[in-house]
């Protein structure tokens, strides 16, 4: 089985990190939601990225990566930009009286981030197939979420 290094396994902490993170921005946006739907899908996209971290964490150690030591300077400046997120769903929330568009909104660039981060990831060389593999198959779930969340914000 390959080794990965380098900038590959920093992109593996960011990646885990960046779906932790999303888990409880899926989660409080579920919170704040003010229809069903949108509390279950929350609910069920806050689920789907808990997996995907737990996923990536157990493939990285595969190839001998923490992520529990994953504190590079790459993964701390993507954590505090998810932190800064997650923040403004609790403000937008706070300031709009719960909009579900502006939740969305919110959640829409979350995804956005995402999949920028998938993206960088994928371009990695030593990229062993199987990691390829997994890393496609999220990005292609992130993708689909993010269009959902697109949709919805374009009918409330």
């Amino acid at each position: 089985m390959a080794t990965i290094t380098g900038d590959t396994a920093r992109a593996y902490n960011d990646l885990v990190e960046i779906n932790k993170t999303a888990a409880k921005g899926y989660q409080e946006a579920a919170e704040g939601a003010s229809s069903a739907d949108l509390k279950a899908k929350f609910s069920q996209f806050s689920q789907q990225r808990a997996q995907f971290a737990s996923e990536l964490s157990q493939h990285a150690q595969q190839y001998g990566i923490s992520t529990e030591e994953g504190n590079t300077v790459e993964g701390l400046v993507a954590d505090a930009a998810a932190a800064v997120h997650r923040g403004w769903i609790n403000i937008k929330s706070a300031i709009t009286g719960q909009d579900d568009s502006a939740i969305l909104g919110e959640c829409e660039t979350g995804d956005a981030v995402a999949l920028q981060s998938y993206e960088t990831a994928l371009k990695a060389s030593e990229l062993p197939a199987e990691a390829r593999n997994v890393l496609q198959k999220q990005h292609g779930e992130i993708l689909s979420a993010k269009n959902w969340v697109t949709q919805q914000k374009g009918t409330r």
